[in-house]
């Protein structure tokens, strides 16, 4: 059985809820839907304000083929099919198909480039959805051939028709005994989200152990706590199975840390936040361990998002692999944040005299940069000087880890200031 949300998508703009600064009467985007005359554009808006449904109203509106990519599994290769497809479209006075491509700013540089020709000559009418700010997530060719137009939010008096409307229409529903006594919660937990809207009071509704269900903020509120990953999968499970994957790559099990990855990559997650979330791994957990992880990781980082989805997976799984197999070290993450609880003991501590700057005669007068030794005139271009405030002479922030790459370093830290730290 379909979802409610999907069993209640409004099919005209009658039945559209919200919206109005741009589909009310006389106004801009209503104008343009009813004469037939659309043009490319984007709709930029939160999850569940209508954005799909809104594309599918204008096509069955004004009776033009429908062609849908999503950007979260769609390459070059698919987008050029549509193309085709659309140009197979193209006959007698017949308006061209509307391309309607969900999350667009999931799309990579190159996959935006192909558009460009097809919007650009009339060949298809784009319809954009994006949960970002088009400014910085479409290339400027194609923004400026695009207009935008940005949806907001559910108000509370709009959440309340949607729910009205699925209780006396919606077939599954009527024929319970529901009796909607309190509905601030199911408004709070939607946040403005139609489709979440929806997803709850169907969720409540079902896990109802008797009839009449009367649909209470305190049994919303129970209800979402004991089934939490149902109905927000980008919410709290956003967030805990995004934790799973830095743990298992920390924990060096590089076949959990593969497995968290798929699971975000099949939830739709965007592919800069897992190779956001990997470079700070990358840093964080290996380190100086491994110098190379970072660079890998920064890596992956650009190459899928040039690449986009879905080849940008192979690029994030062998980025993922790397950094779970690789040694380990939080020794660089330790050092800047015993460092930093320094500063906050003690933040205003001077620079020594012979470390500062001295670009005038009046502060080399003053002492400044006077008895500085340039490392590089000594052997080996080292030589014992303090660098450190005297408060704190001595202080180690940085402490080796136990691994060959930091051996190497504590050996050669040792040789080099004897006694000085105690390495």
């Amino acid at each position: 059985m379909q979802p409610l949300a999907e069993r209640l998508r409004p099919k005209t703009l009658e039945d559209y809820i919200g919206q109005t600064h741009i589909l009310g009467k006389h106004k801009v985007l209503r104008a343009a839907i009813e004469k037939g005359n659309i043009p490319s554009f984007i709709l930029w808006g939160p999850p569940g304000v209508g954005k799909t449904t809104l594309a599918n109203i204008i096509a069955r509106v004004t009776d033009r083929h429908f062609l849908k990519l999503s950007a979260i599994n769609s390459g070059v290769k698919d987008i050029r099919e549509s193309i085709d497809k659309a140009k197979k479209q193209a006959f007698f006075d017949r308006p061209s198909p509307i391309l309607f491509i969900d999350e667009i700013h999931r799309f990579s540089k190159s996959q935006q480039d192909a558009l460009l020709g097809a919007v650009e000559d009339g060949t298809v009418t784009l319809i954009g959805a994006t949960t970002e700010n088009p400014s910085f997530e479409v290339i400027p060719a194609l923004l400026s051939r695009c207009q935008v137009y940005t949806l907001n939010h559910h108000t509370d008096h709009e959440l309340e028709k949607l729910l009205s409307r699925a209780l006396e229409t919606d077939h599954f529903l009527k024929e319970k005994s529901i009796i909607l006594k309190e509905s601030n919660a199911i408004k709070a937990f939607s946040g403005g989200d139609a489709r979440k809207l929806l997803n709850i009071l169907e969720l409540v509704v079902s896990m109802a152990q008797q009839e009449p269900v009367e649909i209470t903020n305190e049994l919303v509120e129970q209800t979402i706590k004991e089934n939490i990953s149902i109905y927000d999968k980008g919410g709290e499970q956003h967030y805990d199975i995004a934790s799973a994957l830095i743990k298992s790559i920390r924990g060096s099990d590089p076949q959990a840390a593969v497995y968290w990855l798929a699971r975000m990559l099949e939830g739709g997650e965007d592919i800069k936040f897992i190779a956001r979330r990997i470079i700070i791994s990358a840093s964080e957990d290996i380190g100086l361990a491994n110098p190379n992880a970072l660079l890998m990781a920064t890596t992956a980082f650009q190459a899928s998002e040039k690449v986009g989805m879905p080849e940008a997976r192979i690029i994030l799984s062998q980025a993922v692999i790397y950094l779970a197999t690789s040694p380990k070290s939080n020794s660089a993450y330790m050092a800047i944040n015993e460092a930093m609880s320094s500063i906050k003991k003690s933040s205003n501590l001077s620079v020594p005299l012979h470390l500062r700057n001295a670009p005038t005669k009046l502060m080399k007068g003053l002492g400044y940069g006077q008895d500085y030794k340039y490392a590089h005139d000594y052997t080996d271009n080292f030589v014992e000087q303090d660098f450190l405030p005297e408060k704190i002479k001595g202080t180690m922030f940085y402490k080796p880890a136990n691994n060959p790459a930091e051996d190497k370093i504590r050996n050669s830290m040792k040789n080099k200031w004897k006694g000085n730290y105690k390495y």
